[in-house]
């Protein structure tokens, strides 16, 4: 009977400490809808479709406004307006790293996707410099997108036509070119050890789009007293980064610091610059982190854009046939690709867009937190506050591209046929906090689309109307539905 009533008032002070926290922000904050004591607004979202739940919340509370997910607020920006004078006009203000509580397990504050304050801003300006040095944006990256272009075509020659599931074969490419900037090395298309690593990268980017990955960020104590899925996530991080460990030990014993290899060996040498340096950022933890950060970003996202891509291409063969002509009128069937191809070829770059538009691969962006108090659009948000910024509400506006939800080049290009920007193209994100390897990102998605279509016809193994392009999760990424096709030689 005494623990029925200690049990009641704990979850009485949770009660009011919960409504308390609520109505001590209230006035200052957006608008938003009436949270629940201690669940906040999590029953009034779609946890298998964020997004989805943001628009229909706009429409009612505007393109600014609060939901409760657990006792903490988040403050949601909906539209490019809003997103736009956030992460662009007032980039150093919403530049900080929002709630991630996964994140947060698995990372523990180091690294560049998810660190803050002085270690983010060292380890990101270090990182930057490091991939231009070698070659990031330059002619020589171009030369290994290519070469490992190359290896793709025959890799895929060796299906022999038969249907395949393309999932590995295209996360190995983008991640051989990661791997050569950060490990001066690239593994063989039937390495385990890549095989392995790709596995791993894979399970994440589903566990972190399930669900259940949403109930856990909302309430972080499920991460470290209930089982489940999240759990299996922490092992997996843990597991590469051990083989980062290694790999770290072996660049250690063979380091030349007159002649730096690769990332890994960069960031040893800035170790032993700063190794009197008691508040140094440029420690094993942050270079364990950092590299990890970097592979998962350079593979992953870029691997999951191809496949997607693919599928869409398959669905729609007209497209994929003009993309055909195009290639085989200004390339030809015997060069390789270049980037210098892309100015002449407006229908295939417009296609790549249209890709990264449509699929819309992180549809609510990595969290933001506002780095002080700051008044925005007459609302007050306390340091700290986790902003979420809707990129499907930019990448989907109506307005800037008719008929969001059609699969269509034409967004990307004017009356004459020729290439058309848009400021509404966000699928790197803006700003302080956008992603460090979009040249890169761009550079690979065009040579790797190229070369593919310039060497194979992507015929289906269903009639392509029966194709469905559907996500098969849509939380922290939209995950692509599993496939399998043909790659038949031209």
């Amino acid at each position: 009977m005494h623990l029925v009533v200690v049990l009641g008032l704990c979850l009485s002070c949770l009660l009011l400490l919960s409504l308390w926290k609520q109505r001590s922000r209230k006035g200052k904050l957006p608008p938003g809808p009436t949270p629940l004591p201690i669940i906040g607004n999590i029953l009034q979202l779609d946890v298998k479709d964020i997004s989805k739940s943001f628009i229909n919340l706009s429409k009612v509370y505007g393109p600014v406004f609060t939901l409760y997910l657990g006792l903490e607020p988040t403050v949601v920006l909906h539209g490019y307006k809003a997103v736009k004078e956030a992460l662009i006009d007032l980039g150093e203000e919403f530049s900080g790293r929002g709630s991630f509580p996964l994140a947060e397990r698995a990372n523990k504050g180091h690294g560049i996707l998810f660190s803050n304050g002085k270690r983010w801003k060292e380890i990101r300006r270090f990182s930057l410099m490091t991939l231009r040095n070698f070659g990031m944006g330059k002619r020589s990256i171009e030369d290994r997108v290519q070469q490992e272009a190359c290896c793709l075509v025959e890799e895929l020659r060796k299906t022999s036509a038969s249907p395949c599931n393309p999932t590995f074969i295209l996360g190995c490419a983008p991640c051989n070119v990661i791997c050569s900037v950060i490990f001066h090395n690239r593994f063989d298309y039937t390495d385990q050890n890549v095989l392995n690593l790709l596995e791993l990268f894979n399970e994440n980017v589903n566990i972190l789009s399930s669900p259940w990955a949403q109930v856990c960020n909302n309430f972080p104590a499920v991460i470290d007293y209930i089982p489940g899925r999240h759990k299996k996530l922490l092992k997996n991080v843990a597991d590469i980064k051990s083989y980062l460990l290694e790999k770290i030990k072996e660049h250690q014993e063979s380091l030349d610091i007159n002649n730096p290899r690769d990332f890994i060996d960069c960031f040893l040498i800035k170790m032993e610059q700063e190794k009197y340096n008691q508040y140094s950022e440029f420690t094993v933890e942050n270079l364990v982190t950092t590299a990890f950060d970097l592979f998962a970003a350079g593979t992953e996202t870029t691997s999951t854009t191809l496949r997607y891509g693919l599928l869409l291409l398959l669905k729609h063969p007209e497209v994929t046939a003009k993309v055909h002509e195009e290639i085989d009128r200004v390339i030809g069937r015997d060069r390789s690709p270049c980037m210098q191809d892309k100015s002449h070829m407006p229908y295939t770059d417009a296609v790549v867009h249209e890709i990264q538009r449509y699929i819309n691969l992180v549809p609510n962006n990595l969290p933001h937190a506002v780095t002080c108090d700051i008044k925005f659009r007459n609302y007050l948000i306390p340091k700290g506050t986790t902003i979420l910024t809707s990129l499907t509400s930019v990448l989907h506006d109506d307005k800037e591209f008719p008929n969001p939800e059609v699969f269509d080049p034409g967004h990307f290009l004017d009356k004459s046929g020729n290439f058309k920007k848009s400021d509404y193209f966000m699928a790197f994100s803006a700003g302080k906090r956008m992603c460090a390897g979009e040249g890169l990102a761009r550079m690979e998605l065009f040579l790797f689309l190229t070369t593919i279509l310039q060497k194979f016809t992507l015929k289906s193994v269903v009639d392509p109307k029966d194709i469905d392009t559907t996500p098969v999760a849509n939380g922290f990424t939209s995950v692509p539905p599993s496939y399998q096709l043909h790659f038949i030689p031209l």
